[in-house]
């Protein structure tokens, strides 16, 4: 095996065991965004496993959401607020086990920030409407970007290309 396929197993085991343990929200650093709601309104509004990703910055399992191989021709919208963040044109097969963009639709379509929970330095990719947690941002994707959006499944909504 060579070194890139054995970091990313690695790094899909260290991101395994912590799916189960979302980070609470600190609302003293929340920025303000367009989609404001409270927790127990999107709380209503999400299924369990959303709300789990989205405002508690949760991660489901490689390889379990349902697009992480899918194929189809359209936009991937926030769930939590159906802001457009991903063209499938853009989707890439990175063998992680989860979604993956080389680049966003635009960039205030989602936010960027940085964050050290799992004992490093990661850069942590936010709905620019709603704030929802959608997933990560690596260096280590393909041209023209070298970017990988590292997406949850279950912070996207597809819509398909008519």
């Amino acid at each position: 095996m060579n070194s890139r396929i054995i970091f990313m197993v690695l790094f899909a085991i260290s991101l395994n065991a912590c799916a189960q343990q979302p980070n609470e929200r600190d609302a003293s650093t929340e920025n303000h965004y367009e989609v404001e709601k409270s927790e127990a309104e999107w709380k209503d509004e999400l299924s369990a496993e959303e709300y789990r990703i989205l405002r508690q910055k949760g991660t489901e399992r490689a390889f379990t959401g349902k697009y992480w191989d899918y194929k189809e021709t359209g936009i991937y919208k926030c769930a939590a607020c159906g802001n457009p963040l991903f063209n499938s044109e853009t989707k890439f097969k990175s063998g992680t086990g989860w979604p993956s963009f080389y680049t966003a639709i635009g960039d205030s379509n989602v936010v960027k920030e940085s964050d050290t929970s799992m004992g490093w330095n990661r850069t942590e990719v936010l709905c620019g409407r709603c704030g929802g947690h959608l997933g990560h941002v690596f260096e280590d994707g393909p041209k023209p970007t070298g970017l990988r959006y590292c997406i949850n499944s279950a912070s996207l909504e597809f819509k398909k290309e008519q």
